[in-house]
C-alpha cells in the first residue's frame, strides 16, 4: 500500500515537472516573440520615420525653388509680400513635412499652453469674446506641441489602435496618422494650431460641433484669424478626419476670404498660386 502511495506521488511530481516545464517553454517562446515583434515595430517605426525626412527634404527643395526668383523682385514688392505673411499660409501634412529647423517664437496663451506670437492673444481673446457671449465655456486643450511630445501622442495611438482594432504593427501606423499627425507633420508644432473644446461636452468627437461654443468659434472665428482646419467632408483633400475643434490661424484677410468661398488651406494655397 505504502508502495503504491510513493509511486502515486512520484507520478503526481512527474506530472507537475513536466507541465511546469511546459509552462516555462512557452513563456520562453512568447517572450522570445515579443522581442522578435519589437525588433519589426522598430525597424518600422525608423523606416517611417527616413520617408517623412525625405519628403522634407523635398519640400525644402521645392520652397528654395520659390523663393529664388522673388529674390529678383523690387525691393517694394517683396516687401508687400512680406506684409502679406505669407507663412501664415504654411502647410504643414503628412505629404508636406515641417520644414527642418522651424522654430516659431511663442507667447502663452493661458495657463500652459503657448502659441506663435502673433496669434497667441487672438486665440484667448476669441475664446473670452466666446464666454462673454454667454456662448458654452469654450477651453484650450492642446496647442504648440514640442517633436517629442508629438512622437508620444502618436506612438501612443499605434498602441491603442493595435488594442482596439486588432491590426498589426505596420496597419496600426496607418490608421492611427488618420487621427493623429505623424511626428513633423502637426499643425501643433506650427505653433498657429489649437484644440478648442467646449467644456460642457468635453470630448473630442464630431459631437463637439453641437456645442454652443463650436456653433459661435465656427461663425466668428475668422473674425480673430482663425479657420476650421479640418472640415467635412474634406478628408480626401486635407489627409485628415473631420475635426470641429481644432482651430488654424491664418491672419484675418486669409481667414475671412478663406471662409467666404469655403475651402479648405490646401485648395486656398493651390487657387493663390493659380492665380
Amino acid at each position: 500500500m505504502k508502495k503504491n502511495r510513493k509511486e502515486v506521488l512520484i507520478a503526481v511530481f512527474l506530472l507537475l515537472l513536466t507541465l511546469c516545464s511546459g509552462f516555462l517553454i512557452q513563456a520562453y517562446l512568447m517572450l522570445k516573440e515579443a522581442r522578435r515583434l519589437d525588433r519589426e515595430a522598430n525597424a518600422v517605426m525608423t523606416a517611417a520615420l527616413d520617408a517623412v525626412r525625405s519628403s522634407a527634404a523635398e519640400v525644402r527643395a521645392e520652397q528654395a525653388a520659390v523663393k529664388e526668383p522673388l529674390q529678383d523682385l523690387p525691393e517694394r514688392k517683396r516687401a508687400h509680400l512680406d506684409d502679406l505673411q505669407l507663412d501664415l499660409l504654411l502647410i504643414v501634412s503628412a505629404a508636406s513635412p515641417l520644414p527642418e529647423g522651424y522654430t516659431p517664437i511663442l507667447d502663452i496663451v493661458i495657463g500652459e499652453y503657448e502659441m506663435d506670437e502673433r496669434c497667441a492673444s487672438k486665440c484667448l481673446q476669441m475664446i473670452e469674446d466666446c464666454q462673454a457671449a454667454g456662448m458654452g465655456l469654450p477651453m484650450i486643450c492642446s496647442a504648440y506641441r514640442t517633436q517629442e511630445y508629438q512622437e508620444m501622442l502618436y506612438e501612443n495611438k499605434v498602441v491603442r489602435v493595435m488594442q482596439e482594432d486588432w491590426l498589426g504593427y505596420e496597419d496600426a501606423l496607418v490608421e492611427a496618422a488618420k487621427v493623429v499627425a505623424v511626428p513633423g507633420t502637426s499643425e501643433h508644432q506650427t505653433g498657429l494650431a489649437a484644440d478648442i473644446m467646449d467644456e460642457v461636452y468635453p470630448y473630442l468627437n464630431e459631437w463637439q460641433e453641437h456645442t454652443e461654443a463650436q456653433a459661435w468659434l465656427m461663425e466668428h472665428a475668422p473674425e480673430y484669424g482663425f479657420i476650421l482646419r479640418y472640415p467635412p467632408d474634406a478628408s480626401d483633400i486635407t489627409g485628415i478626419v473631420y475635426e470641429p475643434w481644432h482651430y488654424r490661424y491664418v491672419g484675418e484677410k486669409f481667414a475671412k476670404e478663406i471662409t467666404k468661398r469655403g475651402l479648405t488651406l490646401e485648395e486656398y494655397v493651390a487657387w493663390r498660386r493659380g492665380r
